[in-house]
């Protein structure tokens, strides 16, 4: 445990937070807020990052790709990145997006584009079911939100429970997941190829922090019993949508989301993208600029641009999918229950 606190110490003294704090919900929340200039066209825009994340994955690409053309806000999710837990609700995506909600309110936000990639995707479509009057449309990146085959990874589940779950984040947790930065990188990011010094630029090691750790795993665990719950809701969210996705993701399979929200979203426009894995917020964000041009009402052709993205990923060959399964057993599971892997 004290090479744990040693650890902890560390990180926090690399990669200090450089954003603000506001207390909402009684969640002391961090995020970044790039204002809009004077020549904006867009509306405020809100960046959710997905599992294991923080607001730097979206910051990196999007802070400067967008810079004075909205109120731009990304986001540690609580108990992420710099954000504390706050209360039990904030475990499940419905709870973080009245924490969000609020944090809007303390901005004086009163409606604004919301962007969710992977797990942030079912806060995404949470915050525009609960609070479509603050929701100008959504974007979602190889998006969580339906029920799959199958489980989550043994340390999601393990970390998750308590008593034994505090010992293994407290002990193993750190030194385990430090040595495994480069290969989840590549996990994440296959077939294409990562984004250089991913993990550095985007404060990866905050997750490794046990507190962080937890909270993660616990969002994971908690995450089938939410959307399987949720997702037949869906169909009463009317605001415009847009989801991309790839064919080569093996982290959230696209035939069981991706195409799940484009059926039951009434207005949803599908976008897939050949040869792209898991992050299409770094690998095509060109592609997600015209997304949300097309939310905010501004005509885009987003299949031409898709096949134009198409072209420049086709020699984008980083490394074998099949790396990214948890197991085979995983696998297994879910070839059996009729969802293509490939």
């Amino acid at each position: 445990m004290l090479a744990t606190r040693i650890g902890v110490f560390v990180i926090e003294r690399r990669y200090p937070p450089q954003g603000q704090f506001a207390t909402v919900n009684d969640t002391r929340m961090h995020f970044v807020r790039k204002p809009a200039g004077d020549g904006a066209d867009l509306p405020p825009i809100v960046f959710l990052h997905g599992a294991s994340g923080n607001l730097h994955d979206a910051m990196t690409i999007y802070a400067d790709r967008l810079a004075g053309r909205a109120d731009l806000v990304f986001v540690d999710r609580p108990g992420h990145g710099w954000s504390e837990r706050g209360p039990a609700e904030n475990a499940w995506p419905d709870g973080q997006a009245r924490t969000l909600a609020a944090l809007l309110d303390e901005l004086g936000i009163e409606r604004a584009i919301i962007v969710g990639h992977s797990f942030g995707g079912a806060v995404t479509v949470s915050f525009a079911l609960h609070h479509p009057d603050r929701t100008v449309g959504t974007v979602f990146l190889a998006p969580v939100s339906h029920p799959w085959p199958g489980g989550v990874s043994w340390y999601y589940t393990l970390t998750s429970v308590p008593v034994i779950g505090w010992l293994f984040s407290e002990t193993l947790a750190m030194p385990g997941a430090m040595m495994r930065i480069d290969a989840g990188t590549a996990c994440v990011f296959a077939p294409n190829r990562p984004t250089e010094r991913y993990a550095e630029r985007i404060h990866l090691p905050l997750l490794f922090r046990p507190t962080h750790f937890r909270s993660n795993a616990i969002d994971v665990a908690n995450l089938h019993d939410y959307v399987t719950e949720t997702a037949p809701l869906y169909d009463r969210i009317e605001t415009p949508s847009v989801i991309i996705t790839g064919d080569k993701d093996t982290i959230v399979l696209p035939s069981i989301h991706s195409v799940g929200l484009a059926r039951d979203l009434p207005n949803a426009e599908l976008v897939r993208v050949h040869n792209l894995g898991h992050k299409p917020d770094h690998v095509v964000p060109e592609l997600v600029t015209a997304a949300l041009e097309q939310v905010a009402g501004q005509a885009r052709d987003l299949q031409a641009l898709a096949r134009q993205a198409e072209a420049r990923l086709a020699g984008d060959a980083h490394g074998p999918i099949e790396r990214c399964l948890d197991s085979e057993v995983i696998r297994k599971e879910v070839e059996a229950a009729g969802f293509r892997i490939d």
